[in-house]
C-alpha cells in the first residue's frame, strides 16, 4: 500500500486521540511519499502521550502539509520522491509499526548509498519547517539549575570551564540550606505559571522534599523498574543469535505496565520508559540518567524551569558485570561524578539555548553544599567572577 491508497480505517489501531488526528488531515497524508511518510507517523502514532509542546508542533506541521498546494508540497518533498525504496519496504505494515519502518529505511538508505541524498532531504524540509512555524511567546524566561556535586566534601580543580565565558562565576555564595532555597524558587514559578510540564525537577538519586506542582522524577524511584529492566536485558542477551538490533527491537516493544510502572500519567511513564530503553547507559549510571533525562524533558517538554540534582554514581566495570542485578550497594566514585555532572551542567545550558527564548533565558550551576556558583542571564556579566556575598536566593532574584 502506498500513501496515495489510505483509508481511515487503515489507521483503527492507533489511540484515540491520534487516530482522530489522522483521519482529520488524511487528505494532506495521502500527499506524502513513502521514504518521508511513516517518519512522521512515527511521532502521530505517540500522540496520545506527548507533552503539550510536542502535540503543538505536530499539529501545526500537519496543518501547514495540508494549507499547501500539490505543487507545494511536491516541491518541499521533490527529494524525498526521489528515494529508491525496495519492495519489502513497500510491502513493510509502515502504518501500524512506522518506527519499524524507520529502523528498516536506514538499513536500506545505507546499503543502497543513499544516505546523502536522504540526509540533504531531510535538512531541506527541516529548515522549511522551522521557518514557519513562529515560536510562541514565553510568560517568562527560562531558567536552568544544574547541581552538581552532591557527597564531595573537596575539590581543587576548576569547575564550570566550559560556562564561565558565558556567564559570571561566584566564589562567595553562602550554600546553607542552597538545595531547599533552589526547589522553592522553582516551585514558586510553577505557582506563578502553573503550566502542565513546565516546571521540572530531575534528581539523580533520592530527591529531596519538593512541592508536588513540580514535575519530579528521580533515578532513585526508578529502581525497582530499572531491576527489571536489567534482569530482561540479562535474559535476551543469553538468547543464542540474539545481537543488537534484535534486542534494540525488544526494548521498542517494551510498555510501562510490562516493567511494573503504575500510576494515571501515562505520558510521564512513556517518557520514563523510553529514557530507560532508548538511551545508552541510563539504566546504570545515575549521572547519565540525570543528563539524559534533562537533554529529553528540554527537547520534548520544553520547560520553562528546569531544575537537575546530580548524585554520585557507580564505578565503573565491565559491562557485563553491570548488567547483573546483584543486592549489594554498589561502590560509588563521587568525584568522577562531579567531573561527569560538570560537563552536563554545560550539555543542559547547550539544550537550552536551543530553545526559543535563548536571549532572555537564564541558567545557573552550583556545586553543592560549596560557594561555587555559575550564573548566566541577560544582565549577568561575561567572562568574569565575583567574589560578592550573597545566598542562592538573593542570586536567583538577580539572574531572573
Amino acid at each position: 500500500m502506498l500513501p496515495r491508497d489510505l483509508k481511515p480505517e487503515d489507521f483503527r489501531l492507533y489511540p484515540p486521540v491520534a487516530r482522530r488526528l489522522v483521519v482529520e488531515n488524511i487528505t494532506a497524508i495521502r500527499r506524502l511519499p513513502l521514504s518521508f511518510l511513516p517518519n512522521l507517523l512515527r511521532e502521530i502514532i505517540e500522540y496520545d502521550y506527548k507533552f503539550p509542546a510536542e502535540r503543538t508542533a505536530i499539529t501545526k506541521e500537519l496543518a501547514k502539509l495540508g494549507a499547501d498546494s500539490d505543487a507545494e508540497v511536491e516541491d518541499l518533498l521533490r527529494e524525498f520522491s526521489k528515494i529508491r525504496l525496495s519492495p519489502q519496504l513497500e510491502s513493510f505494515d509502515w502504518v501500524n509499526s512506522p518506527g519499524q519502518f524507520v529502523e528498516r529505511l536506514s538499513d536500506h538508505l545505507w546499503t543502497t548509498h543513499q544516505l546523502d541524498e536522504f540526509r540533504i532531504a531531510a535538512t531541506k524540509y527541516g529548515d522549511h519547517l522551522t521557518a514557519l512555524v513562529d515560536a510562541e511567546p514565553l510568560p517568562i524566561p527560562r531558567l536552568g539549575v544544574s547541581v552538581v556535586g552532591r557527597d564531595v566534601g573537596s575539590f581543587d580543580g576548576p569547575l564550570f570551564r566550559k560556562l564561565r565565558p558565558h556567564g559570571t562565576f561566584f566564589n562567595r555564595i553562602n550554600p546553607e540550606n542552597g538545595l531547599n532555597l533552589l526547589l522553592e524558587a522553582v516551585a514558586a514559578r510553577a505557582r506563578r505559571h502553573p503550566i502542565p510540564y513546565a516546571h521540572w525537577y530531575i534528581d539523580g538519586g533520592e530527591p529531596a522534599n519538593h512541592d508536588s506542582i513540580l514535575t519530579g522524577i528521580s533515578y532513585a524511584a526508578l529502581e525497582p523498574i530499572r531491576a527489571a529492566l536489567i534482569a530482561k536485558i540479562h535474559t535476551e542477551i543469553e538468547r543464542p543469535g540474539m545481537g543488537p538490533e534484535a534486542l534494540r527491537s525488544i526494548m521498542a516493544q517494551l510498555r510501562p505496565s510490562t516493567l511494573g510502572m503504575a500510576g494515571d500519567d501515562e505520558i510521564m511513564q512513556r517518557f520514563q520508559l523510553k529514557l530507560l530503553t532508548e538511551a545508552s547507559g541510563t539504566q546504570i549510571f545515575s549521572t547519565t540518567y540525570a543528563q539524559w533525562a534533562a537533554r529529553e524533558a528540554l527537547k520534548r517538554a520544553q520547560p520553562l524551569t528546569l531544575l537537575v540534582r546530580f548524585a554520585p554514581r557507580q564505578r565503573q566495570k565491565a559491562m557485563n558485570e553491570l548488567l547483573t542485578v546483584k543486592p549489594e550497594q554498589p561502590e560509588l566514585d563521587e568525584l568522577g561524578s562531579l567531573i561527569d555532572a560538570d560537563m552536563s551542567a554545560y550539555y543542559n545550558w547547550l539544550n537550552q539555548q536551543r530553545l526559543p527564548g535563548a536571549e532572555k533565558s537564564c541558567f545557573l550551576a552550583w556545586f553543592e553544599g560549596h560557594p561555587s556558583v555559575l550564573a548566566i542571564g541577560p544582565s549577568i556579566p561575561r567572562g568574569t567572577e565575583s567574589g560578592t556575598e550573597a545566598d542562592l536566593e538573593k542570586l536567583l532574584n538577580w539572574l531572573v
